[in-house]
């Protein structure tokens, strides 16, 4: 649905995206990560069409968003981080007048599109509002319902629920993880749970170019092939660390600390395997403690989060802008920042 091929963007001789290519099946919803200033934003605005890129291209659904501009965007809805809203229309005429911009014709056709625009994202209870006297998360969800209106086939989403209270929030990610495999969702969000919760794959870019893609679990199992497992047991300490010496692949990273008395202690094991050879591994230490005499109270596998991934792929950004910001700069490097910057 969504393919970028070494898309890139620059200002005043300085790349905000570099040359970064992807593929979107359709249907998927996938999370936009990064820190600030890695190119999210412009990525998402040369996705949209509302920015040229300098060079490479980006197509949606087989059109290119250049070279066929207005059929590519008719087939979008794009919900910027900052949607301008008229505040003297009331909800309902504003949906109506963006309907009618983005091709629905007709009376009827655009009354049914605008009340289940309103509908998915709650907002006809506030129809006749005028804009400008909606709290900033009603605003939001207008926003929103002006992105689905017209019904498109891909959703672009920067920051979708900013500004939500958290009971919104969850109706938001309800709503876009229902909308899943009938559109394909791109969407940028700071809120790593979110992403978590509703993205089968990510997109995180550093720099301006993409550090890592894929599911959550393909970028884990491609950052490290270390795993650990945190076990609290009864009995032996030395016993359980000869165990664990004994079995291929595993190591003691952290041990004998004592959880009740002095016999019953944990254990982190460290687990140098393929992520398909975890548990058969675990099995075999709690089989071979077990056998030992020593009693398992409990073992629970870690797992990296997202958060990890993320500061794993990103922390060198930090340090790299602290450098920065001590070096002396020119003007043309102050003219333009990489996300966020218009033409």
């Amino acid at each position: 649905m969504i393919v970028a091929t070494e898309l890139t963007k620059t200002y005043a001789g300085r790349p905000a995206v570099d040359s970064i290519s992807f593929e979107i099946p359709k249907g998927e919803i996938v999370g936009f990560l990064g820190p600030n200033g890695a190119g999210k934003s412009t990525t998402l605005r040369m996705m949209s069409g509302f920015l040229p890129p300098t060079s490479g291209s980006i197509s949606i659904d087989g059109l290119d968003v250049q070279e066929s501009s207005l059929q590519a965007r008719a087939k979008i809805g794009y919900m910027p981080e900052s949607t301008p809203l008229y505040p003297e229309l009331r909800v309902r005429e504003f949906l109506a007048f963006r309907a009618e911009i983005k091709g629905i014709r007709g009376g009827a056709a655009r009354k049914r599109a605008v009340d289940r625009a309103m509908e998915l994202t709650q907002t006809a209870d506030r129809a006749k509002w005028l804009i400008g006297e909606l709290s900033k998360g009603y605003r939001q969800r207008v926003a929103l319902a002006d992105a689905l209106v017209a019904e498109p086939s891909v959703l672009i989403l920067d920051e979708p629920t900013a500004s939500l209270d958290p009971n919104q929030i969850i109706e938001v990610r309800e709503l876009i993880k229902s909308l899943g495999g009938e559109q394909t969702i791109v969407l940028s969000t700071h809120i790593l749970p979110e992403v978590e919760a509703m993205c089968g794959r990510v997109i995180i870019l550093r720099q301006g170019r993409v550090a890592a893609a894929g599911s959550l679990d393909e970028i884990q199992r491609s950052l490290s092939s270390s795993h650990s497992a945190s076990l609290t047991l009864r009995g032996d300490h030395a016993k359980a660390r000869e165990i664990v010496g004994e079995i291929q692949g595993l190591t003691v990273a952290t041990g004998d600390v004592v959880v009740r008395d002095e016999a019953v202690f944990s254990l982190t094991v460290s687990i140098e395997q393929a992520e398909g050879e975890i548990a058969p591994k675990i099995e075999q230490l709690v089989a071979a403690m077990v056998s030992a005499g020593l009693g398992v109270r409990e073992v629970s596998v870690e797992t990296r989060s997202l958060e990890d991934v993320f500061r794993e792929l990103t922390t060198t950004d930090r340090a790299l802008e602290e450098t920065a910001a001590e070096a002396p700069t020119s003007d043309a490097d102050d003219n333009e920042k990489s996300d966020g910057a218009t033409t």
